[in-house]
């Protein structure tokens, strides 16, 4: 599966008293650049959640932190399958400022029906799309 690319600006309000990302803030870098691969492959976690009755949730996440990301410097997020099941898929997510190595991860994510939340296969044209 193809590694999908997002670039993110790093503004003030995602830095710390330190002038550098808050740890936290790496976390929401990671699902901006999961929601963004879905949307550039044509689905929008909205509408699956209303036409297919599904969403999707962090089950675990695994993130190492190897060098700092500052106010206003431009990063990119990658993200990538590493894992497709029938209700759950991995991501292998890194953050990059340049050739530098900020951060990296493993996010757990499982497909959940959106009334009950108990575990749901991924929709058929997620796996498709995803297999490609």
């Amino acid at each position: 599966m193809a590694k999908f690319i997002w670039p993110i600006r790093v503004y003030y309000e995602d830095t710390d008293a330190g002038g550098v990302v808050f740890y936290a803030n790496y976390l929401k870098f990671y699902e901006r650049a999961r929601t963004e691969m879905l949307r550039a492959k044509g689905f929008e976690q909205d509408e699956l959640m209303v036409n297919d009755k599904v969403i999707f949730a962090v089950r675990s996440v695994n993130v190492d932190y190897l060098s700092p990301a500052r106010f206003n410097e431009q990063i990119e997020v990658t993200s990538e399958i590493s894992l497709l099941k029938k209700a759950s898929l991995v991501f292998e997510q890194t953050i990059n400022r340049g050739d530098t190595l900020l951060s990296k991860a493993t996010i757990k994510i499982a497909c959940l029906d959106a009334q009950t939340m108990r575990p749901k296969a991924i929709p058929a044209k997620l796996i498709a799309e995803f297999q490609e």
